[in-house]
C-alpha cells in the first residue's frame, strides 16, 4: 500500500485532482468529508460538540449549524482547540478504518487541505502538491466560487505560503492552465504512484 498526502492552496484545483485520481483507481480519503460525517445527527461526535458548545450550535432540524459554530470558534483559539480535540481524533480513526479496508497494493490518497500547515507530511509515503499562481487562484475563487476579492484574499492569506507546501512536496502538479492541461499531468502522477506502490 502506498499512502499519499494530497494538498494544495485554496483555488489550486486539488478537488479536481482528487476526482481524477479516484477515477483512475486511487482509494480517496477526504479529510473534510470525514469531518462532516463524524458530526452527523446521532453520532458521538455531534453529542460531544453539543456538550462542549451548547445546544445553540444545532439547527432546528438537529444538524450542526456550521456557520454558528464557526462564528464561535474562529474568533477564539481556545475554543477552536477544543473543537479540534473532539473532531480530529474521530477523523483520524475513520481515516485509519478506510485505509485498513483498502487492499495491500492500493494507492491510498489522503486529501488533506492543511497538510503543510499542520506538519502532517511525515504521515505519508509521498506528498503531492497541486499548485497554481496566486493570480490564477484568486480568479478561480472569485469567478467560480462567487467570493468577493477581499474574501478570497483573506482565505488565501490564512493558508501556508506556496513555498511552504512546495518544501514538503515529492511531486508537484502545476495547475495554472486550463482543465485539459491538468488531466495528462495527473495521469502521469498516477503512473508514478502505481509504480511506487509496486515497490513498497
Amino acid at each position: 500500500m502506498l499512502k499519499v498526502g494530497l494538498t494544495g492552496g485554496i483555488g489550486a484545483g486539488k478537488s479536481e485532482v482528487s476526482r481524477l485520481l479516484a477515477s483512475y483507481g486511487a482509494v480517496l480519503i477526504d479529510a473534510d468529508e470525514i469531518a462532516r460525517e463524524v458530526v452527523e445527527p446521532g453520532t458521538p461526535g455531534l453529542a460531544a460538540v453539543v456538550e462542549a458548545f451548547g445546544p445553540d450550535v444545532l439547527t432546528p432540524q438537529g444538524t450542526l449549524d456550521r456557520p454558528r459554530l464557526g462564528a464561535i470558534v474562529f474568533s477564539d483559539a481556545e475554543r477552536l482547540a477544543r473543537l479540534n480535540a473532539i473532531v480530529h481524533p474521530l477523523v483520524g480513526a475513520r481515516s485509519a478504518e478506510l485505509e485498513a479496508a483498502a487492499g495491500p497494493d492500493a494507492v491510498v490518497v489522503h486529501d488533506v487541505p492543511l497538510l503543510a500547515e499542520n506538519g502532517l507530511a511525515p504521515l505519508y509515503d509521498l506528498v503531492v502538491v497541486v499548485d497554481a499562481s496566486p493570480g490564477t487562484r484568486l480568479d478561480r475563487l472569485v469567478r467560480l466560487r462567487g467570493m468577493t476579492e477581499s474574501e478570497a484574499r483573506a482565505r488565501m492569506a490564512a493558508q501556508a505560503e506556496p513555498e511552504q507546501r512546495r518544501a514538503v512536496a515529492d511531486l508537484i502538479i502545476d495547475n495554472d492552465g486550463p482543465l485539459e492541461a491538468l488531466e495528462p499531468q495527473v495521469r502521469e502522477v498516477w503512473a508514478e504512484l502505481r509504480e511506487r506502490a509496486r515497490h513498497t
